[in-house]
């Protein structure tokens, strides 16, 4: 938004100051984040600047290796699965909860949202112990259970949000043209919670996508992802290969909160919000 011609010398001080506050702060958290993204096309295996040279062999090493294929390959099954099993539950807990006013709802939604609020260790050690008596220890079914744990409180938090701006005069509508409930639902409110639904699913994916402590816990070198294969290999052996699929890791991070930003506006458009 830029400044109106009446703005006084103290409002464009502050303008300025502020964006340049904002600048500063950005650039505080993001710098350490890019500044492993050139380590990985050094070819020399140091993690110093300035880099004797360019180079791709530890993105070749890393697609020649059974290891890092294996932990990429667990790593997608595992994101995969558990997104969609907490985009299911989420999406139907919202749904529950947005529906009617009943005693407990409040506990109920802060025990929905309680994964984000426990610290994760506490969380993967309870998994441990429980998966463990289960017998889903050591399986990418139990890491589906869990990743889909942690990520269902996102999609629950996201539908709510998007079902807080829902008009329930559409439901009504079509219940009175002679549409059964799941008719309407499919017709009517799936649409238009859809955004908040793939925004909740992608956010239970970027937390499965990154997700280490419970991988920790659960896996074996079997079931090993991405997080938990790059932790042995900073404990092993610190090889440039990791600079390789942290950035990896970042880019497809960047991409999902890149569609979870155009979802976000379709949403707003779907209200009429404007900017």
């Amino acid at each position: 938004m830029a400044l109106p011609s009446y703005a006084t010398p103290l409002d464009k001080a502050w303008y300025y100051s502020f964006r340049v506050i904002c600048a500063l702060i950005f650039a505080f958290l993001i710098i350490p984040i890019f500044v492993i993204i050139p380590l990985s096309f050094n070819s020399e295996p140091y993690f110093t600047y300035p880099m004797p040279g360019f180079s791709f062999r530890w993105y070749a090493e890393f697609f020649n290796s059974q290891q890092w294929i294996l932990g990429l390959k667990n790593s997608i099954i595992v994101g995969v699965f558990a997104t969609l099993v907490a985009t299911v539950l989420g999406t139907l807990a919202a749904l529950g909860l947005n529906r009617a006013e009943y005693p407990g709802k409040s506990a109920i939604m802060a025990v929905l949202i309680s994964p984000i609020i426990v610290p994760i260790v506490i969380t993967a050690a309870g998994m441990f112990y429980f998966y463990a008596f289960i017998g889903l220890t050591g399986t990418l079914a139990g890491l589906v259970f869990a990743h889909a744990t942690i990520g269902v409180p996102f999609v629950v938090i996201t539908v709510s949000a998007t079902l807080a701006g829902f008009d329930n005069n559409l439901v009504r509508a079509g219940a009175s043209l002679g549409a059964d409930p799941v008719k309407v639902f499919f017709k009517v409110t799936m649409p238009l919670i859809l955004p908040g639904i793939v925004s909740g699913g992608l956010f239970a994916f970027i937390t499965s996508w990154d997700e280490l402590v419970i991988a920790i816990f659960l896996a074996t070198t079997e079931e090993h992802t991405l997080p938990r294969r790059m932790w042995s290999g900073i404990r092993e052996l610190l090889s440039p290969t990791i600079m390789a699929v942290a950035t990896l890791l970042i880019l497809t991070s960047i991409a999902l909160m890149v569609t979870m930003e155009l979802l976000r506006r379709r949403t707003e458009r779907l209200r009429g919000i404007r900017n």
